[in-house]
């Protein structure tokens, strides 16, 4: 899955990545090494502009909020519980198909956070002697330093309540895909820890390399096959993960010490 994740470049610098041709300076976020659901996030999507008179689409950097809301849902609690959309099932759930065929976007992230449980506390949770096992977190993150292109969904949806007028009349909302994480060797492993992403958690975003980041975009493309297809994982052996404090497990902590690699685990945590 990916419930937590890092987002620090700069917009100008995601404009240039993805050749973007539109994006608002007002509408920028600040570094964000904690990104939770329901937060504000980049997303990199192909639409044309409003009310423009040429419709073809255009390259955007956007503003959306992580948490996908359906376009016939009566309120948007919900949200917050659709932050992961599987790659298996995207193209047939009532809350995705629509989106999945022609609402479709990439989400640019540092990595992300996974959290595994350690040997010793799972032994005592078997026991019974404790509920609430200590997790040791990873970032996960592409071994050569890239952005973390993670293939996305969004959707829009209008609150009735509000008038036409209102900033917040409309809610843009956005899902990460997810896939079974790879189980073949990282191609740098911590020398005390998992030692493929599946040892870590059995799913993980759906990252996309740079030449799936066009077809992934366009939203001519709405066959469903030809989709599909584009759900691919990438190539094994481009990831890297390493340990992290557990200071990442509250999302009140945000700052660049959240992606310090640490030597080990921390105590009571070993893999």
């Amino acid at each position: 899955m990916c419930g937590r994740y890092a987002a620090s470049r700069r917009p100008e610098d995601l404009a240039g990545i993805f050749e973007v041709e539109k994006w608002e300076p007002e509408e920028a976020l600040e570094p964000d090494y904690n990104v939770a659901p329901t937060k504000e996030v980049y997303a990199v999507l192909d639409r044309p502009l409003k009310d423009a008179d040429d419709k073809q689409p255009v390259r955007q950097l956007r503003k959306l909020k992580w948490g996908l809301v359906p376009s016939w849902a009566k309120t948007p609690e919900g949200g917050a519980r659709m932050i992961n959309a599987r790659a298996e099932t995207v193209h047939e759930k009532p809350s995705f198909r629509r989106a999945f065929a022609t609402r479709r976007c990439v989400l640019p992230a540092d990595g992300y956070y996974e959290w595994v449980t350690g040997v010793q506390e799972r032994d005592l949770e078997v026991e019974g002697k404790k509920k609430r096992p200590r997790k040791q977190p990873y970032f996960v993150l592409p071994a050569d330093g890239t952005v973390f292109a993670m293939a996305g969904l969004y959707e829009f949806w209008r609150d009735r309540t509000l008038p036409d007028d209102h900033p917040r009349a409309w809610w843009v909302t956005c899902s990460v895909i997810t896939t079974e994480a790879e189980t073949s060797p990282l191609a740098v492993a911590p020398a005390d820890g998992p030692h493929a992403l599946a040892h870590i958690h059995p799913r993980m975003p759906l990252m996309l390399t740079p030449d799936r980041w066009d077809a992934w975009l366009d939203p001519t493309r709405t066959d469903v096959d030809d989709l599909r297809s584009l759900l691919e994982p990438p190539p094994a052996g481009l990831m890297r993960a390493y340990p992290v404090s557990t200071a990442v497990s509250n999302v009140r902590n945000n700052g660049a010490e959240l992606l310090k690699e640490l030597e080990g685990p921390e105590e009571g945590t070993l893999f």
